[in-house]
């Protein structure tokens, strides 16, 4: 089994994937979902996360990637990237959400990124407004970026058209098609479950409108 879909399999098997196709949830992006990933709780699950951090090490050799400094968009990419920085015996540093309102008020913590090549781990990827503004942030500090790498990305054509503009590739552990493909190989959905969460993939702006629910 490849890495995607142990990563898939972790995923499901953990409780970090929740399918509410009756209740959807709205995300900070404003969108109306019928899932959610709360990526958070690998940690807590050793042998599960110890599979995302084998997939992240395959990533970087796979891909030949190099890099100065490991960056982890807070609060989700920091314990993958602080684990990837202490294996692989490279400098780590995160990204706040926001600068602090006292001391130098810089959204990095660690150390210096100037002049130094970076590789950004986000946990999930849903439009990219998050990682996006963590390598805007990196790059104000003088950082050289191109690389970032994620758990689970949800796979929108709107996502990978802003990681485009900012000549950012992004590597991904898994994608949710495979986990779909994963959740009904395992019984945990039916297939209606799967075309609807597909349906709402194609179109997740236009998703909620069709189906009758509305923004609250």
């Amino acid at each position: 089994m490849d890495y995607q879909k142990q990563i898939a399999r972790a995923l499901l098997e953990i409780g970090a994937v929740g399918f509410k196709p009756k209740e959807p949830l709205t995300f900070k992006t404003g969108i109306i979902s019928p899932v959610y990933v709360d990526n958070r709780i690998f940690p807590y699950h050793p042998n599960e996360w110890q599979t995302a951090i084998s997939g992240f090490e395959d990533l970087i050799k796979e891909n030949g990637l190099e890099f100065d400094v490991i960056a982890g968009i807070a609060t989700g990419g920091i314990p993958h990237s602080a684990t990837l920085g202490y294996k692989l015996k490279k400098s780590s540093v995160y990204v706040r959400k926001e600068s602090k309102g006292h001391g130098k008020g810089k959204r990095i913590e660690g150390g210096d990124v100037e002049n130094k090549k970076v590789l950004l781990i986000e946990d999930l990827v849903t439009t990219g407004s998050s990682a996006l503004s963590g390598i805007k942030a990196l790059r104000e500090e003088g950082a050289i970026i191109e690389d970032c790498m994620v758990i689970i990305s949800y796979g929108f054509e709107e996502s990978r058209e802003n990681f485009e503009k900012e000549k950012i590739k992004l590597y991904t552990l898994t994608s949710f098609p495979i986990v779909l493909q994963e959740a009904v190989a395992m019984n945990m959905i039916t297939e209606d479950v799967k075309s609807t969460v597909e349906d709402w993939l194609s179109d997740p702006h236009g998703w909620a409108g069709r189906h009758g629910f509305e923004k609250k």
